[in-house]
């Protein structure tokens, strides 16, 4: 016999998580999560910041509608803050300097900007080359605290009466009577009337599970790297640092740095690995940017970043299959939208208006794809 809810959700990632536990106050919620773990893939890999110079204007809408969830969270939502303060320095050559007039046009709504030549550049990150010349700071920005964010939402998922199952890969999905059935690897089966696909990565491949158009979703795969500083370097006084074209960012880590190229190889669903050229890459632009040498590598990871076709999130009901609800394509800024995200899936599913401001549902729909 099948377990019953109000609504079930493909994936424990933070879209998933989120969204259910806006939701279970007003509905029973069950959470298929594939992986033992939540958060195994993309949420719980990610060095994320809390900033508006990622994305456009809807990524920037969706993440200041996300930040008084992150400065103060609900009761009971987390015993740990999920996030502590720490500047972004967005940091150009001369002959970059226009990108960076451009983007600070771009974002001096959404935040306070401090403009910066080469003097301030190198007074708050003294490992960048003499070549960067021009800087924006955003002071206010948050470090997130991915564990808390997971955690936190399945602990008010809980609380409201609701569940996760984990190691449930779902094998089948049918739609029967006025109900979505479920059926994990496991034979465990699950129905309720509303389907959320949070699944990520594979949020396509449910879809074809449950003979529901996909979207044309593309797992794309980014590495990360970690090695020591410089010895004397003050670690704790570091910003998060990124060349203002999409070549470097990095930052402190656990007493050391750790880097990334900003790769975006295309992939299938997967359980991301580094591979040595993204690797290598990731040392290499950290040599030609910065004043540090990567003497050796203490760790590495990849992770998955996923897209839409015009990489916007997608959230609402499929115009092809009843009460089957997409959730997903939040790529590289899924926990610093997640709030603003499952606000917007709690009011689509209830009727009522985006809770957004600046946001409107039909930018976010599925139907936008065609």
């Amino acid at each position: 016999m099948a377990v019953t809810s109000d609504i079930l959700v493909i994936g424990g990632g933070i879209a998933g998580l989120s969204a259910a536990a806006a939701l279970s106050p007003d509905a029973k919620v069950i959470v298929l999560e594939a992986e033992e773990q939540i958060g195994f893939h993309s949420s719980g890999r990610s060095a994320t910041m809390l900033h508006y110079f990622l994305g456009d204007r809807l990524v920037r809408e969706l993440t200041l509608a996300s930040r008084s969830f992150i400065e103060n969270p609900p009761d009971g939502f987390n015993d740990a803050p999920l996030g502590h303060s720490m500047p972004v320095l967005i940091y150009a050559r001369e002959d970059e300097r226009e990108a960076l007039d451009t983007l600070e046009a771009e974002i001096k709504r959404f935040t306070q900007l401090d403009r910066l030549e080469a003097q301030g550049v190198h007074d708050l990150c003294p490992l960048l080359k003499d070549d960067a010349t021009h800087g924006l700071v955003d002071r206010s920005a948050i470090r997130l605290d991915p564990h808390a964010l997971l955690q936190g939402n399945l602990r008010q998922l809980r609380h409201s009466g609701g569940s996760l199952v984990t190691g449930a890969r779902v094998a089948t999905i049918h739609r029967k009577s006025d109900s979505w059935e479920v059926t994990t690897e496991r034979r465990e089966t699950c129905s309720a009337p509303i389907l959320i696909n949070a699944a990520g990565s594979w949020a396509d491949k449910v879809a074809e599970l449950a003979g529901v158009r996909p979207i044309g979703l593309q797992p794309l795969r980014r590495t990360i790297i970690t090695f020591d500083a410089p010895p004397g370097t003050r670690l704790e006084g570091l910003p998060f640092a990124k060349t203002i074209h999409d070549e470097l960012y990095f930052a402190p880590e656990s007493g050391r740095l750790f880097a990334s190229p900003m790769d975006e190889v295309p992939s299938d669903p997967c359980d991301a690995q580094p591979e040595d050229y993204g690797v290598a890459l990731a040392a290499w632009r950290m040599e030609e940017r910065t004043t540090v040498k990567v003497e050796r590598i203490h760790s590495k990871w990849a992770g998955l970043r996923t897209f839409t076709p015009d990489k916007h999130p997608v959230v609402g009901f499929a115009p092809d299959a009843e009460g089957f609800f997409w959730l997903g394509g939040q790529g590289g800024f899924g926990l610093q939208t997640s709030p603003a995200m499952a606000a917007i899936a709690a009011s689509l599913i209830a009727g009522t208006p985006c809770p957004v401001p600046g946001v409107t549902c039909e930018e976010l729909s599925p139907g936008r794809f065609g």
